[in-house]
C-alpha cells in the first residue's frame, strides 16, 4: 500500500527527472502542480461528494496513506524528503527535545532549535531542482521562514501569497514560466474549518465546496500539458463528549512520565529510565480497547526505521486512540478540549487519503 512520502518521488519521475522512480503510478506530463489540501481525508471525500463535484469526478490512484502519526507536521515532511517519520524526525504535533527535555511544537517551532539539524535530509523538491527541473512551493507569506517550512520544502525558491486568489496568480506564473516544472502548493482552510467546528458541520461542507469550486478554475486556467495533483496529509473525525478522556481525572496515570506530547489521538508519553512496561501496563488497563498502548519495541511498523537521532523524539511510550475516543490533558493542552474534529491516529479514516488526478 503506498505512502504519502513516495508521492512527490512520483511527480519527480513523471516529469522526467532523473534518479527518481514512480512508485505511485502517475502520468507522465512535463509540469505537475501539487495541490495539498490539509484535511482532506479520503473518506470524507466520498461521504461529501456531492459538496465537491469536480474533486469527486476525478480519478487518481487508490489505497494510499499517511503516514503515522496522521497530523499535519508529520505528513508534510514526509511528502517533503520522501522519507517516513523514523528517518526525517518530525514525530508528531509536539515531541521532546532530547538535548533540552523541552516540548517542541512542531508548527510553532522553536527559535533555538535549528530545522536543518533537526531535519537534515535534502527534501524532495531540492532533488528535483538539482536534477534540472524547476521546482518550487507556493504558500502562505507567513510560513515563508518556518521551522516546518525549512524542514519539509526547502531547497527551491518560495512564492509567498495572501490570500487564495494570490495563490491562483503566483502558480500559474510559475508553471507558466517553463516548459517543465514541479510546483507544491497548499491550502489550509479544510482543516481549521473541521478543528473548529466538525468535519460534518455545514460550515466544513460549505469550505469543502469552496476549495472545490476554486481548484477547478485552477484547472481549468493551468496549461493542457500540466497535471493537477491533488492530496491530503490526513483525514479527521469528531469526537463526542463521551470519548474525551482527560488523564488528569485519573492522576496515577502520571506516574513516572516526565512528558507529555503528541495530540489528543496520538500521544508521546516520556518516562523516567526502566519504567516503559510499567507506564505501558497502567495505561493499557485505563484505556482498555479504546486505544492501543505500545512501548518503543517494534515501532517500525508506525513510523518506519527509525534513526538513532530520532529515537529520543519518539515516547518512551505512545497511545494511538481508535473510534471515537482521545486523550486529553486539561493541564497541558486545554485548548484542544475546544476542538471539534481531530485526527493523528493509526484508524484508516485518519490514514487513507486521497491522490487525484486532473489532466
Amino acid at each position: 500500500m503506498p505512502g504519502l512520502h513516495e508521492l512527490l518521488p512520483s511527480v519527480g519521475a513523471a516529469v522526467g527527472a532523473p534518479g527518481f522512480s514512480d512508485t505511485i503510478g502517475l502520468p507522465r506530463a512535463p509540469r505537475y502542480v501539487v495541490m495539498l489540501v490539509d484535511g482532506l481525508g479520503a473518506h470524507l471525500l466520498a461521504e461529501h461528494a456531492d459538496a465537491a463535484p469536480f474533486l469527486a469526478g476525478l480519478h487518481g490512484v487508490t489505497d494510499v496513506r499517511s503516514g503515522i502519526p496522521s497530523t499535519t507536521a508529520t505528513s508534510l515532511t514526509s511528502l517533503g524528503t520522501g522519507l517516513e517519520a523514523g528517518r526525517h524526525g518530525v514525530v508528531g504535533y509536539t515531541s521532546r527535545e532530547p538535548a533540552s527535555g523541552r516540548l517542541l511544537n512542531s508548527l510553532k517551532w522553536a527559535h533555538d532549535v535549528d530545522p536543518l539539524q533537526w531535519q537534515p535530509h535534502t527534501t524532495v523538491l531540492e532533488a528535483i531542482a538539482a536534477a534540472g527541473i524547476p521546482a518550487s512551493a507556493v504558500n502562505d507569506s507567513a510560513f515563508e521562514s518556518s521551522g516546518l517550512t525549512l524542514c519539509s520544502q526547502r531547497g527551491v525558491p518560495f512564492h509567498g501569497i495572501d490570500s487564495v486568489w494570490e495563490r491562483q496568480d503566483v502558480v500559474l506564473d510559475v508553471v507558466e514560466e517553463t516548459e517543465r516544472a514541479v510546483v507544491y502548493a497548499y491550502e489550509s482552510r479544510l482543516d481549521h474549518t473541521g478543528h473548529k467546528h466538525g468535519c460534518t458541520s455545514p460550515q466544513w461542507r460549505e469550505m469543502l465546496s469552496t476549495i472545490d469550486a476554486n481548484l477547478a478554475t485552477l484547472r481549468a486556467e493551468l496549461p493542457a500539458d500540466t497535471v493537477l495533483l491533488v492530496t491530503a496529509d490526513h483525514g479527521m473525525l469528531d469526537l463526542p463528549a463521551e470519548g474525551r478522556f482527560d488523564l488528569e481525572t485519573v492522576p496515577a496515570l502520571r506516574d513516572d512520565v516526565t512528558l507529555v506530547a503528541g495530540e489528543a489521538r496520538f500521544r508521546h508519553l516520556y518516562v523516567r529510565p526502566g519504567s516503559a512496561d510499567a507506564v505501558a501496563a497502567a495505561w493499557a488497563d485505563v484505556v482498555g480497547e479504546r486505544a492501543v498502548v505500545r512501548t518503543q519495541e517494534g515501532l517500525e511498523d508506525w513510523f518506519g526505521p527509525i534513526d538513532d537521532r530520532v529515537r529520543p523524539r519518539i515516547g518512551d511510550v505512545v497511545v494511538a486512540a481508535l473510534g471515537d475516543f482521545a486523550v486529553f490533558s486539561s493541564r497541558d493542552f486545554a485548548i484542544e478540549l475546544q476542538m471539534t474534529g481531530f485526527h493523528g491516529s493509526i484508524t484508516e479514516v485518519e490514514r487513507a487519503i486521497p491522490v487525484l488526478i486532473a489532466p
